[in-house]
């Protein structure tokens, strides 16, 4: 087997998002599992839409998510062959001008809809004269060029999906330049995938269709037969089942890190949904080790918001304090000793909540305490441990007040918990106990906002 070449292809014009990412990240894993190649080319030929802040910007995800790339290549920098392959498909009458405004070709599409039928583009331009083709464009009309289809069957075996079968016959032909001249992407795509040797694409399978198109036009400039191998993965849907749409946010990975959410917790979510392996936090290379297409079924993979948080909140749990301590000083939390990080990440499921728990410790806290337990935490405070306090400092003051005043169990903690906390939940008090300090706990058991 040949090294396998590969690519991501984002149009810098926004954001990367979950969707995307997911597509980066296989395209990547199969290049590195099998010793191959992988490309990053962006596709930036809209002068208008494209932004050089997203370039930059995707390069940083991609980065944090732990993709790295062989080489990179603009697409704005290679007019000069798409030029090059539009004349060559001109003067063989393999693309040809269409003058049909966009709204003339919205009729035909409700017409189509209306018969229950696909649109399929009727040929028109191909009968037109050339007193009619003089007539249009005296009206001002400028034309869009479409691939000219050959007529037969096209198959290839989809990596995931298996056989694909379509006759071209139910297949519209493809326009590959707009009316003011600029590319739609498949044109580009295809002189790029063939100039750079890319033998795999790996993408979703909203682009089924258009890879009839995208082989005809392929072999139509010289590529062989079979040479390109296509995997269409299934879509992400959201929780409920539904297309995965702007009601869940904008789902940036931009946003998601400035949320909160850890690339472990991402990358295993997004590797992992509609694999038969199960779904666990995890880095790119840990992935890369199992990481097989033939694990990903063909049902549609449901990407939960909560089930990511639920994922981050296992990574934080387990984070070492060496991992955690730049997240911490970007928090303003650089002060914060290793012993409070291993006390509060329970009870966080991302690092900034952290900043809470510091707060309880080093800012004023409200102690709650209720009316019938003023004496037990005027009590209690007296009978705390004389000098610095350790970590066994909780079991035996606690154990001291139980044997003082009967009480146990809930009874017992919970008044103390509140008045040093402020909270009725939190990390285990073993370890608050002692980052409060023995002066600051007497204060607030005797009920000082302190």
């Amino acid at each position: 087997m040949t090294k396998p070449v590969l690519r991501f292809a984002p149009s810098p014009t926004g954001l990367l998002h979950v969707g995307n990412a997911r597509v980066a990240m296989m395209n990547w894993l199969y290049a590195r599992k099998h010793g191959g190649e992988f490309i990053l080319r962006f596709d930036d030929t809209d002068p208008v839409r494209s932004k050089d802040e997203y370039v930059d910007a995707i390069r940083e995800d991609l980065k944090w998510l732990g993709i790295d790339w062989d080489r990179e290549e603009r697409q704005s920098l290679r007019q000069d062959k798409y030029d090059a392959a539009i004349d060559d498909l001109k003067s063989r009458n393999m693309l040809y001008p269409c003058y049909e405004t966009e709204g003339e070709l919205n009729w035909k599409r409700k017409a189509a809809r209306q018969r229950h039928q696909p649109f399929i583009y009727d040929r028109k331009a191909l009968t037109l004269s050339d007193d009619e083709i003089a007539h249009l464009e005296a009206e001002g009309r400028k034309p869009h060029w479409r691939f000219l289809l050959t007529d037969g069957v096209v198959e290839w075996d989809d990596l995931t999906r298996g056989i694909c079968t379509f006759d071209t016959e139910h297949v519209s032909d493809p326009v590959l330049i707009r009316e003011d001249g600029s590319l739609l992407y498949m044109l580009g795509s295809v002189v790029d995938d063939l100039e750079m040797g890319v033998t795999h694409i790996i993408r979703g399978e909203d682009h089924v269709t258009n890879t009839v198109s995208q082989i005809l036009l392929y072999m139509a400039m010289g590529g062989k037969p079979g040479a390109l191998e296509f995997a269409h993965m299934p879509l992400l849907a959201g929780p409920g089942g539904s297309q995965l749409s702007k009601r869940l946010g904008s789902l940036s990975l931009r946003e998601l890190r400035n949320d909160g959410f850890e690339v472990a917790s991402l990358v295993g979510l997004l590797t992992g949904l509609g694999a038969s392996d199960k779904i666990e936090p995890a880095t790119l290379t840990e992935v890369l080790g199992k990481f097989d297409l033939s694990h990903y079924g063909r049902s549609t993979p449901k990407f939960d918001p909560a089930e990511l948080a639920s994922l981050n909140e296992k990574v934080i749990h387990d984070m070492s304090f060496e991992t955690a301590k730049p997240k911490l000083d970007a928090l303003g939390l650089g002060d914060a000793p290793e012993e409070f990080w291993n006390a509060v990440r329970g009870n966080c499921w991302r690092v900034a909540e952290a900043v809470e728990w510091w707060d309880v410790i080093t800012k004023q806290v409200i102690p709650q305490i209720d009316d019938a337990d003023v004496e037990f935490l005027k009590q209690a405070a007296d009978m705390l441990p004389e000098g610095d306090l350790d970590a066994t400092s909780w079991k035996a003051w606690t154990g001291a007040i139980k044997d003082a005043t009967g009480r146990k169990g809930k009874e017992l903690f919970m008044p103390l918990r509140k008045a040093l906390t402020g909270r009725e939940h939190g990390p285990e008090m073993s370890a608050m106990l002692v980052l409060i300090g023995r002066e600051k706990a007497c204060e607030r058991l005797c009920g000082k906002a302190v």
